[in-house]
């Protein structure tokens, strides 16, 4: 998630409830026995509340379980998300930011003991360990859209459905194109069993701006949620070539694969090259000594080597011409995509060359560039830090590239279709 995406993190929290109730709850009987805790009245009484969305109620009684209870992971992920959910009710900015650092805090701690739920992993990526900003997690810069929105979470978190659609309503006319409004109308009716006025909202999202998962992938759970399996599995699909590097977005359509039995996975790649820029402006190129041998008859090692003597001239020059506006060389999509090719090509113009003994690996490579997806191999399954910045580009002029990868490759395990 960007910046701009910060303020979901407590309004993702709260939508959680009903998605996450079940899931959450088969962990905690698990961890009942593991902790000796099965029999504390106050834990169960607090678990309870928590289910029942009581948040209010729940906080002090968390409180308690906390200190006498400080390693049990399940109790301080609820602890933090109770505390981070006061923050729709709290109207002092700075009271607002200590909420969110110091629930932060607890998800940290809930971490360390063991939970790794992603909404947690989320969240604490997108919180500051200060607490951040208020402005970071606002909604709107006009106040009176802010304030509308506000009104509302504070209305959803009391479940109080009618008060937050007026007020989710009202930031809408205020402004059309809020984004957030039209998600989080569509999550009242998700919340209120809705489905169907559900999907229509979440529609409109998608509409104000495609290029964001969240709306898909309630889509996806408002689908799910009145059984129509495959056209939920085609929103997770939207929502991860949407956002590709959101936990969410992957735990979304990872979880539908769970139940619907698909496995899903990317095709297995394995590149023996490493090459690392040196501070000097030199280049190292580290090849796996096995590959090359005596007697490959294959062309496999030479393919590879080919590989990263392509990579390293990028570093030396070829990056500032590909890409002019910037003024630092990174790793970038039309490199490795060019590296890659340039193995292929390799193999393709050594004679005598032992098609059967060719690394698999350069097999797939061969497959994926014929098919015209190589590109979105690499950005969905191979992207680093600096390869993913050339994400939203490709996909302003190629998800029609990006889903078919997702359909013939992810949504088969990575086998591919024949």
């Amino acid at each position: 998630m960007s910046n701009s995406n910060l303020a979901n993190g407590v309004r993702i929290m709260l939508r959680n409830f009903w998605v996450l109730l079940l899931l959450l709850s088969l962990v905690a009987a698990a961890s009942l026995v593991a902790h000796g805790q099965q029999d504390d009245p106050d834990r169960a009484h607090a678990f309870q509340l928590y289910s029942d969305a009581k948040l209010a109620e729940a906080l002090p009684l968390f409180e308690k379980l906390a200190k006498t209870y400080p390693q049990d992971p399940d109790v301080l992920m609820r602890y933090g998300w109770t505390v981070i959910s006061q923050n729709a009710y709290q109207k002092d900015p700075a009271a607002r930011k200590e909420t969110r650092r110091f629930g932060r805090e607890l998800l940290e701690r809930a971490r360390k003991a063991g939970a790794n739920h992603p909404l947690l992993l989320s969240m604490l990526e997108e919180i500051p360990v200060d607490g951040g900003d208020d402005s970071q997690f606002g909604f709107s810069a006009k106040k009176e859209v802010d304030d509308a929105m506000r009104a509302g979470e504070a209305a959803f978190a009391k479940q109080d459905f009618p008060k937050a659609l007026e007020m989710y309503h009202l930031a809408l006319v205020l402004d059309p194109k809020l984004y957030r409004a039209a998600l989080f109308i569509g999550d009242v009716y998700f919340a209120s069993a809705d489905q169907k006025k559900a999907g229509d909202w979440f529609a409109r999202a998608v509409a104000i701006d495609p290029d964001r998962e969240t709306a898909y992938r309630y889509w996806g759970d408002a689908l799910m949620k009145q059984g129509r399996v495959t056209e939920a599995g085609d929103k997770f699909v939207e929502a991860y070539i949407a956002e590709p590097y959101s936990r969410m977005a992957t735990a979304g359509f990872q979880q539908w694969g769970k139940k619907v039995s698909v496995d899903l996975g990317h095709p297995n790649v394995s590149i023996p090259t490493s090459v690392t820029q040196q501070g000097n402006g030199n280049t190292t190129i580290n090849l796996d000594p096995t590959t090359l041998t005596k007697d490959d008859k294959s062309g496999s090692g030479t393919a590879w080597m080919m590989y990263g003597l392509i990579r390293a001239s990028w570093s030396q020059g070829e990056f500032l011409k590909q890409y002019p506006n910037e003024s630092k060389y990174r790793h970038s999509l039309k490199e490795e995509a060019s590296a890659l090719r340039a193995a292929v090509q390799s193999v393709n113009k050594q004679k005598n060359v032992d098609q059967s003994a060719l690394d698999p690996s350069l097999r797939i490579v061969a497959k994926l560039d014929k098919e015209g997806l190589l590109e979105a191999y690499i950005l969905l399954a191979a992207a680093d830090q600096d390869i993913a910045r050339d994400f939203p580009a490709y996909r302003k002029e190629n998800i029609t590239r990006l889903r078919q990868y997702v359909v013939d490759y992810v949504m088969t395990g990575g086998v591919g279709k024949p």
